[in-house]
């Protein structure tokens, strides 16, 4: 299996392929302009920046959480829009651990897009080693994006509901251990988790800013697999965003094949009929 991840040395060695589309895709929960203005104070040769909120996202109800999943059709076009065919070597970074990366990441394997990697310790990384920034906002010419869906990569609601009394099954919620305990709630009106979920924060792939080794995450994800194969875990976290930093450490491993309930906790807790848990 290929590693989801590439180095700041060899994306560096890789600028001039013409095919290659770089994305900036940082953001902030709590301050959702901090993006585009981090953008514009400094990005990778040639990047192009898109929005967890504007790009990522579909509009929101009230009970689809924060960051609806977007339908193919929707995101195909956006990515056209973008200059993202199927013909580019897509790499896309964050502001370092992935979080907002490994959205646009899956993303892309959703609608069956492999040549997608994500920057290894993100533009952290480039910046520490000094190598060269842009501050000019860059734009491409729109193209065509073919779609092809692969839909067992995503479950909804009601999926992970009938996950709750099927031990094969086992959830793993990416958020910060305070938030799962459901001791804080800083962004969502409910605090807590899925019951019977486990926790295993998404901050915990990382050392001195970028991921660990294979085989040390390989290890740590058969611990919380506990016999399981990938494909018998759910991963969740509030809105279907630091959860994909968990997928991408764990095929960085070598362990692919599981799957994501991309509504998460801020649309699980929209509904008072779904069992919460705190503890």
């Amino acid at each position: 299996m290929t590693s989801p991840l590439i180095s700041t040395t060899d994306l560096a060695a890789q600028l001039a392929d013409p095919h290659l589309v770089i994305v900036d895709s940082r953001h902030d929960l709590l301050n959702p302009s901090l993006g585009p203005e981090a953008y514009a104070a400094g990005h990778l040769p040639g990047a192009i920046f898109m929005s967890i909120d504007d790009d990522l996202s579909a509009a929101k109800t009230g009970s689809n959480g924060r960051h609806p999943w977007p339908t193919a059709e929707t995101f195909a076009a956006t990515l056209g829009r973008k200059g993202i065919g199927n013909a580019s070597r897509v790499v896309v970074y964050d502001g370092g651990n992935a979080m907002y990366a490994g959205r646009l990441w899956w993303m892309l394997r959703w609608l069956g897009h492999d040549n997608v990697f994500v920057l290894d310790g993100g533009y952290a990384q480039w910046q520490k080693e000094g190598r060269a920034i842009d501050t000019t906002a860059r734009l491409r010419a729109a193209t065509n994006f073919q779609a092809t869906v692969r839909k067992g990569m995503l479950l909804n609601a009601a999926d992970t509901l009938a996950a709750l009394t099927d031990p094969s099954q086992r959830i793993l919620d990416a958020r910060a251990h305070e938030r799962y305990r459901g001791d804080v709630e800083p962004v969502d009106p409910v605090a807590g988790h899925i019951p019977g979920a486990l926790n295993r924060p998404f901050a915990l792939n990382l050392r001195d800013g970028v991921f660990k080794s294979a085989d040390e995450l390989r290890r740590e994800f058969e611990v919380v697999l506990a016999g399981r194969t990938p494909a018998q875990l759910i991963h969740q976290c509030g809105s279907g965003v630091s959860a994909c930093a968990n997928i991408i450490a764990m095929e960085h491993a070598g362990l692919g094949g599981s799957r994501l309930y991309a509504g998460s906790w801020s649309e699980w807790c929209a509904d008072p009929s779904r069992p919460v848990a705190r503890s």
